[in-house]
């Protein structure tokens, strides 16, 4: 088995589309409206599953308001993505504005880690191995 694809729920698909786009530098594949179903959904790329934002619409096709707790430790569920440069990454949110949960965090010869969140609460991990075998 592989992944194909990991999902999260938006309020503002232009919005959600902006921070994974603008700030994290993922390439969108493409946006849809699905008009049947009362959803957007988009792809965005991501090496082992893409990522899909989906936003819930009522029954006249208009955002649902979305309202979604703080995160909170132990920050799961999340998506953890690859990095091969922890630091660089940390240098490159702050520019950007984005603020960290929690980390960088270590465990000393295995592995370094951060948490943040989209404007959805949505968490992600950026993980970066220490150990060449993993």
């Amino acid at each position: 088995m592989k992944a194909d694809h990991f999902a999260f729920q938006v309020a503002d698909m232009d919005r959600a589309i902006a921070f994974y786009t603008d700030k994290l530098g993922l390439k969108l594949m493409f946006n849809e409206l699905d008009e049947e179903h009362h959803e957007a959904f988009a792809f965005l790329e991501l090496e082992g599953g893409n990522l899909e934002l989906l936003q819930m619409l009522d029954e006249s096709n208009q955002p649902i308001p979305l309202d979604t707790p703080p995160p909170q430790p132990p920050y799961t569920p999340h998506l953890a993505i690859a990095t091969e440069d922890l630091d660089a990454l940390v240098k490159s949110l702050e520019a950007k504005g984005i603020e960290l949960l929690k980390g960088p965090l270590e465990i000393p010869g295995q592995v370094r880690w951060l948490y943040l969140s989209d404007p959805d609460n949505n968490v992600i991990e950026f993980v970066q191995w220490l150990d060449e075998d993993k």
